[in-house]
């Protein structure tokens, strides 16, 4: 009695279609006779051909689910048994190369995309901040100046293939369990393209490109951050056989400042304030990326207050406006005192008592929340 063709595939009753099929797939290339080294290869290849002709099919399927074997009879009968060979052409072309060939001489004669290329760009603080005309330098590939592409040394031509006679193709007949076979593979003398070159081009070696730096000025827009990536459309590899170019993408890289911390739009800045400045309040010079500019201390500040400069922080990269500056206050306490400030502190603690009080969040908690986590 003839096998389960469920075992025979090694699938379950409930397997789908595209189940049924890669079991195939990959029993037939395991067990085609030209190929595998068992010694029952020719049967189990017929065996595994029977059994997905009837799976495949839903009718049969159903008959043999019903009935078994008795259902399908002669069915899968034939010396294709039944199966459908557009199932079996990707098998045919990963063992003898059928058809390989074509395909892939009509993809190496497509025309295709050139690849992209990546380049790293330095920026400072405030070249982020404002904008920047920046001068790149690009490493790539351009069609020969001296063979203008064609890969043959200037006074000569491209010749055809003798070998494959300009098809790109060459072929083989085989003798399978299914008669003869063609086997069609790449040509091994110009790999595909059906043309040889006799004397190649001096400078590109008969590739058709040569290595070369483009220098080239581009804008950087105000705004942008670290990481930000900027493309330039058909500035990356050429394309092949008449396709495009394809794309520079540039990754910017901006330099931590000395006093500044991006937030978003918005600028930090730490400053350090002294107690007669917190208590008393006082009007004082800062750095922006403007330039200086007057900050106003109310009186009686505490550390960690953070006080608005508005319009002074990073431009909207694809917007107008600009964010703000937040100055971070800091109230430091001398080291250090002569006897002069320190009978004026004593007068100071004298006259504000020693009560204290304890703080329910602290400082460093305040700031870390303001700094988002």
């Amino acid at each position: 009695m003839p096998r389960d063709y469920y075992e025979v595939l090694g699938v379950s009753r409930t397997a789908s279609k595209t189940e049924i099929k890669t079991a195939f797939r990959n029993l037939a290339r395991k067990y085609h006779p030209d190929v595998s080294q068992e010694t029952d290869a020719e049967e189990r290849f017929k065996e595994i051909n029977e059994a997905y002709a009837v799976l495949s099919d839903d009718e049969k399927r159903a008959a043999y689910d019903r009935f078994g074997h008795a259902g399908v009879g002669n069915m899968a009968g034939g010396p294709d048994f039944g199966v459908d060979f557009s199932d079996l052409a990707d098998i045919f072309g990963d063992l003898f190369g059928f058809g390989a060939a074509r395909a892939g001489r009509r993809s190496r004669n497509m025309p295709r995309r050139g690849a992209d290329l990546q380049l790293r760009v330095d920026l400072t603080f405030e070249e982020a901040v404002f904008g920047v005309e920046k001068e790149i330098s690009i490493t790539r590939d351009e069609v020969c100046s001296r063979c203008g592409g064609s890969g043959a040394e200037p006074g000569t031509t491209p010749v055809r293939c003798p070998t494959c006679r300009g098809s790109g193709e060459v072929r083989q007949t085989r003798q399978t369990i299914f008669g003869a076979m063609v086997q069609v593979t790449t040509c091994p003398t110009c790999q595909g393209k059906g043309e040889t070159i006799p004397t190649p081009c001096k400078v590109c070696h008969g590739s058709g490109l040569e290595r070369k730096t483009i220098r080239k000025v581009v804008s950087i827009p105000a705004g942008v951050d670290n990481g930000t990536q900027i493309r330039l459309a058909g500035e990356g590899q050429p394309g092949v056989n008449g396709g495009p170019n394809g794309n520079l993408y540039l990754i910017l890289n901006v330099k931590p400042h000395k006093f500044f911390r991006r937030k978003g739009n918005d600028i930090l800045l730490e400053l350090d304030i002294n107690v007669a400045q917190a208590a008393l309040g006082a009007e004082v010079e800062v750095p922006t990326v403007d330039g200086p500019a007057v900050l106003n201390i109310p009186a009686g500040v505490q550390s960690g207050k953070v006080l608005r400069m508005r319009g002074k922080g990073v431009p909207h990269l694809r917007s107008s406006g600009r964010g703000d500056q937040l100055v971070v206050l800091n109230v430091t306490i001398p080291k250090h005192l002569t006897a002069e400030q320190r009978r004026l502190f004593e007068e100071l603690a004298h006259s504000l008592g020693s009560e204290v009080k304890p703080q329910e969040r602290s400082f460093f908690d305040r700031f870390r929340e303001f700094l988002g986590g």
